[in-house]
C-alpha cells in the first residue's frame, strides 16, 4: 500500500501513530463530543486533530484509552477504525444518536445494538450481503451492565443502518421514496429499534479486523411515536450513553486483566 504520509509515522486521516492511543477506544461520530468524553478520562490530552477526526488519549482505572471521532456515515468510520487498529487498538464503542422506531423506544432511552441492518454502501465492499453485522458480545454485556449501573432506560437489539439522514425523514420525496418507506415498515415490523448510519460499517469491519466493537445509542426522538400519537420530544444530551460506555470500559478492562 503507497505511504500517502510520506513516512511521518502518522495515519493518513485520523492523524495518530503508535503509541498515541490505547486498545480501547470510544467512537463518537460528532468531533465536539470527543471532549465530553475525554473529561471522564483522567488527564485527557488531545493527541490528533485531522478531518473529521479528532482524537483525545487519557486513562480509565491506569489503563490507556482513547477517543476519536469518525464524522457521519460508515465511510468515515470505516477509515477510523482500519487506521486506530494499525496502531494499536483492539476494542471500540460507539457512542452516538439515533432515531428511534419500535415505539417502545422514548426520547431519551439508551438503545444497545446487538447488529446493525446493512442498508448502507461501506459494510459491502468489504463482505457480501449475507453476512451478518453483529456486535461483540462480551462489548454489548459490558454495555448493559454499565446502563444497569446507572440506572438507565435502555434496550437491546438490531438498528437500522443508512447512508441518506434526509431518506428517513422525507423518503416521500425522494424518487426511490416508495422502496424506502416499504423497507421502513419491514424494519418496523420485524421488531427495529432504532435508526442510526455507523454501526453496520463498524462492525463488519471489526469482524474483518477481529477486533472487538460495540454501540450504544442516545434516542433523540422516535417517528414511529409521534405517528402513534404518543408523546415524543426531543433529547439531544448525550451524557448519559457516555457514561454507560465509561462504564462498560471500566468492566472490559477488569475483565481483560484478569
Amino acid at each position: 500500500m503507497i505511504d500517502y504520509t510520506e513516512g511521518s509515522g502518522k495515519q493518513y486521516h485520523t492523524g495518530v501513530g503508535k503509541g498515541d492511543v490505547g486498545r480501547y477506544v470510544f467512537l463518537p461520530g460528532d468531533p465536539k463530543r470527543c471532549a465530553k468524553i475525554a473529561k471522564y478520562f483522567d488527564d485527557p490530552q488531545l493527541v490528533a486533530d485531522s478531518r473529521e477526526y479528532v482524537t483525545y488519549t487519557g486513562t480509565l482505572n491506569g489503563v490507556k484509552v482513547s477517543v476519536t471521532s469518525t464524522g457521519i456515515g460508515g465511510a468515515s468510520a470505516s477509515i477510523a477504525m482500519e487506521e486506530l487498529t494499525e496502531v494499536g487498538a483492539d476494542t471500540f464503542i460507539r457512542v452516538g444518536t439515533c432515531g428511534g422506531m419500535d415505539v417502545n423506544v422514548k426520547s431519551g432511552d439508551l438503545v444497545i445494538a446487538t447488529g446493525a441492518i446493512r442498508m448502507e454502501g461501506t459494510s459491502k465492499e468489504y463482505c457480501p450481503i449475507e453476512y451478518p453485522a453483529v456486535a461483540d458480545l462480551e462489548t454489548t454485556i459490558a454495555l448493559t451492565e454499565g446502563a444497569r449501573k446507572l440506572n438507565a432506560p435502555y434496550h437491546t437489539g438490531v438498528v437500522q443502518c443508512k447512508d441518506a439522514f434526509y431518506g428517513q425523514h422525507r423518503p416521500e420525496t425522494l424518487p426511490n421514496g416508495e422502496e424506502l418507506i416499504r423497507k421502513w415498515n419491514a424494519w418496523v415490523a420485524m421488531g427495529c429499534k432504532a435508526s442510526e448510519m455507523e454501526s453496520a460499517a463498524l462492525f463488519i469491519v471489526a469482524s474483518y479486523l477481529h477486533v472487538r466493537c460495540g454501540t450504544i445509542l442516545l434516542a433523540v426522538a422516535n417517528q414511529e411515536r409521534a405517528k402513534a400519537g404518543l408523546p415524543n420530544p426531543q433529547v439531544h444530551d448525550t451524557d448519559l450513553a457516555i457514561r454507560a460506555a465509561i462504564e462498560a470500559v471500566k468492566v472490559l478492562i477488569e475483565q481483560d486483566n484478569s
